[in-house]
């Protein structure tokens, strides 16, 4: 009830461990998590143990200096797009290649990323049918991270969220781990399916992926003046961030806009703080159709009946 849990598990999770849960999503952006079915998300959780084929790796090496007007999310849709320059990733459906399919996608090289921008990287690995995804981060960037989620989860504690023995119990993990911070990384001498490296300095313009298909990743200069007819801005790859940009954009346009617009934060929280800031007001002239925070139309079912 409180939002998407990819979203929510993220300010919970240790480094480094290994986790599971019920859906392709759950990809841990610290550590590594390998998706599975409800009978074994319980088998784990029984046990504290899950029985594991180890996948081959696809290193993603990131290189050069990012470029005026390209964003996050312009990284997480190069994966694909290179992929594809070198014949590695297919669109179409017959005879399709995916090199990352059933494998774990490890990135590297992008030491200025946060905890939170990781995620974006990692919950992307989903759509890449990767088995799952680990990514080299600075430790100074994780412990940050978990400052934030120890003083959130002690927040929680005293608003009476939940079970507060269960919230401390991880809070104080936490704090141990500050206290001896050991991160996992790659052998000197790992073996790779493939290794794609990308060069952000010869990434000059957005890339996105084009309608019903996450694999169809192209520049923004071959789709160009295309008519779009519905947006939306949602699902755990959002976060706070992503909407106060929206709203800062949609502020200044005048009238309606010429799009169906629908908009859905992944958490309560976050619903709750952009209401906080004005931001619903102006989704609200803007003509956006507000939805609950949670998959929403990720899985089709929270569109209104017009």
């Amino acid at each position: 009830g409180d939002g998407i849990i990819h979203s929510w598990l993220n300010r919970m999770l240790l480094p480094d461990t290994v986790g599971t849960g019920g859906d392709s999503h759950t990809r841990f952006p610290i550590g590594i998590s390998f998706p599975a079915g409800s009978g074994l998300v319980a088998f784990a959780a029984a046990t504290g143990v899950m029985p594991l084929d180890m996948p081959e790796s696809v290193l993603v090496r990131f290189k050069g200096k990012m470029q005026p007007g390209i964003t996050l999310r312009d990284l997480v849709h190069a994966i694909p797009y290179y992929a594809i320059q070198k014949g590695l990733l297919t669109v179409e459906k017959k005879g399709k290649k995916n090199i990352f399919s059933g494998r774990i996608l490890e990135i590297e090289g992008l030491d200025n990323l946060t905890v939170e921008q990781a995620f974006e990287l990692s919950d992307a690995s989903a759509e890449r049918s990767a088995a799952g995804c680990t990514i080299k981060l600075p430790e100074a960037a994780i412990a940050e991270y978990l400052q934030s989620n120890i003083t959130l989860l002690r927040w929680m504690i005293s608003e009476g969220y939940g079970d507060a023995r269960t919230l401390e119990r991880r809070a104080q993990a936490m704090e141990a781990w500050l206290a001896n911070p050991v991160l996992m990384e790659a052998d000197k001498d790992a073996e790779y399916a493939e290794v794609i490296e990308i060069d952000l300095s010869q990434l000059n313009e957005p890339v996105l992926c084009a309608p019903n298909d996450p694999d169809d990743a192209r520049l923004l200069s071959t789709v160009a003046g295309d008519k779009i007819d519905e947006v939306f801005i949602g699902s755990c790859m959002t976060n706070i961030g992503h909407f106060r940009a929206a709203g800062k954009l949609l502020d200044k346009v005048k009238g309606g806009i010429p799009t169906r617009l629908w908009l859905s934060p992944p958490t309560k929280m976050d619903a709750h703080q952009l209401t906080e800031e004005g931001y619903y007001g102006i989704y609200g002239k803007a003509g956006a159709r507000m939805e609950m925070p949670g998959c929403s139309l990720c899985m089709g079912n929270q569109a209104r009946v017009a």
